[in-house]
């Protein structure tokens, strides 16, 4: 049996996203802004009380270390610009999209997103699939949607081993 592309691009999210659950499902509230690094980047509190992401428009150097916390509003931030785009709604900008708070709530964002991005891909065709991409190489025709979706699966593994390693490294240092 031999699947489509669309549905090889879903195997491997669900894939991808059967692992993050581990994670999910094993976070506290003392992981998210746990700091593995003196140098590193998390969320703080503004002064109207939203979480504000450290931000740099150009790469640091050294690369700050993120904690949990800004690794999941980093997946929040850019999953939600690629499900707008894939949406035909207006991108949101970074600054708009708000990490709302250690433990439960953003494990169920993150949750809400994953339905999101489901019901998107469970609608595509190929056709889609040989668009340009909009997000996140603006009008590079060397860039598909189908690339879009490889992209997504590929961050996605990046920032959930990440997560994993910094809840490992916590329950180590913490024992």
């Amino acid at each position: 049996m031999s699947a489509t592309r669309r549905e090889l691009l879903r195997w491997q999210f669900e894939l991808t996203w059967s692992l993050f659950e581990y994670h999910l499902d094993r976070l506290q509230p003392a992981h998210f802004r746990w700091e593995a690094a003196e140098h590193s980047w998390t969320v703080r509190p503004d002064p109207a009380g939203r979480w504000v992401p450290d931000w740099a428009d150009t790469e640091p150097d050294p690369v700050p270390v993120p904690t949990v916390a800004w690794l999941t509003w980093h997946i929040g931030w850019w999953w939600s610009v690629a499900t707008d785009h894939l949406q035909g709604r207006p991108p949101r900008e970074r600054t708009e999209v708000h990490w709302p708070g250690d433990g439960e709530a953003t494990i169920a964002w993150l949750r809400e997103l994953q339905a999101e991005w489901l019901t998107v891909l469970d609608r595509l065709t190929d056709v889609d699939l040989d668009a340009v991409a909009p997000f996140p190489w603006p009008r590079d025709p060397q860039h598909t949607v189908g690339h879009l979706l490889a992209w997504v699966n590929a961050e996605l593994m990046k920032n959930v081993a990440e997560i994993g390693q910094l809840r490992l490294l916590y329950e180590a240092r913490t024992a």
